[in-house]
């Protein structure tokens, strides 16, 4: 597995077991349609949510949940809309974006809650 491959995995294993603390259920990780990815798909009591997970090794570029941008945003729109259908899921659909620093020996997590509008 390639470096950036792991340190993604990493990242999302930090993601999903921050996400379980608070209290999110974890319906699915790197859920597939087509060439798209969902990270993350989970519930937040009644909310289905939709995360991206970004992990970086340094902010030298930015922070890694910055790294987000609207060609990004558009796809997992557009990959959760097919979600949505497949589980027939009724409910309000929230995006959230947690970027992780890892360096230095230590872990930065941010989490955002309602990162970005399905309408873009």
């Amino acid at each position: 597995m390639a470096d950036h491959n792991e340190l993604g995995k990493i990242g999302e294993d930090l993601a999903e077991k921050h996400l379980r603390q608070i209290g999110y259920q974890i319906l699915h990780r790197n859920w597939h349609f087509g060439h798209d990815e969902l990270d993350i798909i989970a519930r937040d009591g009644e909310w289905l949510v939709i995360v991206e997970v970004k992990t970086r090794t340094t902010d030298y570029y930015g922070e890694p949940e910055m790294e987000v941008k609207p060609a990004k945003m558009k796809a997992i729109v557009r990959t959760a809309d097919v979600y949505i259908q497949f589980a027939d899921f009724k409910g309000e659909t929230r995006f959230d974006v947690i970027g992780i620093l890892l360096g230095g020996g230590k872990v930065v997590l941010n989490h955002i809650k309602d990162a970005f509008m399905a309408r873009m």
